[in-house]
């Protein structure tokens, strides 16, 4: 019963509703045990008189009694199980929550497909426990004990010792049982979270899986991850379908020495024919806290296994600490001797790099593939923590800002633009819930994107699709681009934002871009054409930087850039051409 001291904060948070169930059930139970009495005053009345008045009384009094016990459990099924829903509402947002103030490191660790299974399917199953759980254990509980009550005390003690000599080895029989299913739910959820992770990647990779033909090889491969999750889960049916067996054994057994037993008491007359008759419906009232308690250890044992995987996640502490209390005042950044090294690499992707950006200058990044260049925008927003060296905003180091704070300062456009499942118009005020019509649409023409829209059936109310897949890969870039022009950050990243784009539309957006003022933007691309206008750009190789300079000084030097701008310049003479 680990499980519920686990969850005792939200018991004791709820205790009222709690209370109120439990009162009802008990009340429930002790209806319950009050019937087989009266039916087997009934039946001595009957055996004893003809009066009929009497009897009639007694069955008005026992359909009373059904009645108010269907009204009772009505209602403490209302408030027992909307509690337990409750619960999950909440582990689900604490869950979602943690989720996002994790940063990367955090994610490189973690699959989607296993994140969703948590989610969902575990937190069901704590659920189902802080509900169903209660309810069986309190109720079981509470009817065992009062059937023992009344067929100790008021009917005859050596009849119910004897009907109880099987129940140890049913409580034997059950504790094995527990164990079992806690192991093989255990496995079962962990292979759920393997079949989550490949329905995901595969959904989401459909385009590639499709162009590559590996429809039947995707499908050969799902069907063994479902294979074998489909064996986990018989594995626990299995185990829970022991529970069964065991209860209507150990009963048939105790019904079978009380007819036996109480047949002799009744020769003897030391029983009544009404008294046996009582004391078996009560003994088959004891199949229900039988059951409960198999129930309570198979969904007690679900929840245990699911909340140990919940917990393990909500242990995780943030891969970014969030324990900065200030606000940036200025949008000037600066980067001194910064060192950073991947957490499960031996390379260093970036060594001793420094740089400055004052408000409305614009930065370039330029280098080859794998130099560094993403990782360093990613250290400049706080995703990843630096190993050494300092990163400042307003002269102010990173940490000692909130993270939400710090990140409403960058405007980012990633390599890889993510779009929601939303209307265009609501895609681009992403950052900006309150913007009017005009501001998207101001946004849409800068990032060149206007016309596009206005071609789409629907224009900026069109729907685009889970992650933008109905727009081609420049269209997704542009709406990401204008997603970020419509935000007021002072700083504006594009991080290779224009690789999708043609060289025309390039410079249109870069135009617009330099008509913006006051706003500092950081552009990486590995078209050298984009950095032509900035005030210096940076190239890095291998996690240094090589050269640094405006793009006239570059193009002059003998270095990777001049060679690059040569090869670029040659390679869009030959396509006019």
């Amino acid at each position: 019963m680990q499980l519920f001291r686990q969850l005792a904060w939200f018991f004791r948070a709820h205790w009222r509703t709690y209370s109120l169930a439990l009162i009802m059930l008990a009340t429930v139970s002790a209806m319950n045990m009050t019937i087989p009495y009266l039916i087997g005053l009934t039946v001595d009345q009957l055996v004893a008189s003809a009066d009929g008045e009497a009897e009639g009384r007694l069955l008005l009094l026992i359909l009373g009694l059904g009645l108010a016990v269907y009204g009772l459990r009505l209602g403490w099924r209302r408030v027992l199980f909307g509690t337990s829903y409750r619960l999950g509402n909440l582990l689900r947002r604490r869950f979602f929550e943690r989720l996002t103030r994790q940063g990367q490191a955090f994610y490189s660790h973690h699959n989607t497909g296993d994140l969703m299974a948590r989610a969902t399917n575990d937190i069901d199953a704590i659920e189902v426990a802080a509900g169903e759980g209660v309810l069986s254990g309190f109720d079981g509980l509470l009817t065992l004990l009062l059937v023992l009550i009344i067929m100790f005390g008021l009917i005859d003690w050596r009849l119910a010792l004897v009907a109880l000599l099987p129940f140890p080895l049913m409580g034997l029989a059950f504790y094995r049982i527990s164990n079992r299913i806690h192991h093989h739910f255990g496995a079962a959820l962990e292979q759920f979270s393997v079949l989550n992770d490949k329905a995901q990647e595969a959904i989401a990779g459909i385009r590639l899986v499709k162009s590559m033909g590996r429809e039947t090889i995707e499908s050969r491969q799902f069907g063994a991850i479902a294979e074998a999750a489909t064996l986990r889960n018989y594995q626990v049916a299995r185990a829970e379908a022991l529970y069964e067996p065991v209860v209507f054994l150990s009963m048939s057994a105790a019904l079978l020495l009380t007819l036996g037993f109480g047949a002799w008491l009744i020769w003897h007359q030391q029983l009544s024919v009404g008294q046996l008759t009582s004391f078996t419906l009560y003994l088959a009232q004891l199949i229900w806290p039988m059951f409960a308690f198999g129930w309570l250890l198979n969904i007690v044992e679900r929840g245990s296994a699911a909340l140990t995987r919940v917990q393990d996640l909500l242990a995780i502490p943030d891969s970014v600490p969030d324990l900065g209390t200030r606000e940036p005042q200025g949008a000037d950044l600066r980067v001194e001797q910064l060192d950073f090294r991947y957490p499960d690499s031996r390379q260093p992707a970036l060594q001793h790099v420094s740089l400055t950006l004052a408000p409305g200058q614009v930065l370039g990044i330029a280098g080859p593939t794998g130099a560094g260049k993403s990782t360093l925008l990613q250290l400049l927003m706080r995703y990843w923590e630096a190993d050494s060296g300092q990163i400042t905003l307003g002269a102010v180091p990173l940490a000692e800002y909130r993270l939400d704070a710090l990140r409403r300062q960058f405007a980012y456009v990633p390599q890889d633009a993510f779009l929601f499942s939303a209307g265009i118009a609501d895609n681009i005020a992403f950052g900006r819930p309150g913007a009017s019509r005009q501001d998207i649409m101001e946004a849409a023409r800068q990032a060149c994107v206007h016309d596009d829209i206005l071609r789409l059936p629907g224009g900026y109310d069109a729907q685009v699709g889970e992650r933008g897949m109905s727009l081609s890969g420049g269209q997704r870039q542009r709406l990401a681009i204008a997603r970020a022009l419509i935000s007021t950050a002072p700083v504006l990243i594009l991080d290779d934002a224009l690789s999708a784009v043609d060289v025309d539309t390039e410079q249109r957006i870069l135009q617009q871009l330099r008509r913006r003022q006051g706003q500092s933007c950081i552009i990486v691309s590995h078209r050298l054409s984009a950095l032509e206008h900035a005030d210096r750009t940076l190239v890095l190789q291998h996690g240094h930087i090589q050269q640094s300079g405006h793009h006239t000084e570059l193009v002059k030097q003998d270095g990777w850039y001049s060679r690059m701008w040569t090869y670029q310049q040659l390679e869009a003479r030959l396509d006019d051409a």
